[in-house]
């Protein structure tokens, strides 16, 4: 599922943060808007990921029009930032080559969730090259 979440764009030199005022500490840079949008993105979804491992909830989306603005902060842009919520986890069967295998669990505790974390990132790779 996919899930907007309102994100703060301000400047500091020449370098461009991005903030989610509903995930306090969340946050990344970017030599640009459009790279600090990205890397928030990626940022704002690692978050969301260990909160749903977590099981912790995840807060509902501030509208822009109720963000406070804060006088000690440039503020370039806000904006939403679109992320996928991961769901309920769902078993299924996968066949690997067995050597694979092994290098896999040499070095994740987890042959599960390694291979969700690939995924995730493998689409994130092909969604920026889209």
């Amino acid at each position: 599922m996919k899930r907007r979440y309102p994100a703060i764009i301000d400047r500091e030199g020449a370098v461009f943060g991005i903030h989610f005022p509903d995930f306090p500490g969340c946050v990344s840079v970017g030599s640009s808007v459009e790279e600090a949008i990205d890397n928030g993105a990626e940022a704002l979804s690692g978050h969301i990921a260990l909160m749903t491992a977590d099981r912790d909830p995840l807060p509902a989306a501030t509208p822009l029009e109720r963000i406070e603005r804060d006088p000690e902060i440039d503020i370039v842009l806000a904006t939403l930032v679109e992320v996928v919520v991961p769901g309920p986890v769902k078993r299924i069967n996968v066949t690997l080559d067995e050597s694979l295998i092994e290098e896999i669990d040499a070095v994740a505790k987890n042959r599960s969730g390694f291979l969700a974390n690939a995924a995730r990132a493998a689409l994130g790779r092909h969604r920026k090259e889209a």
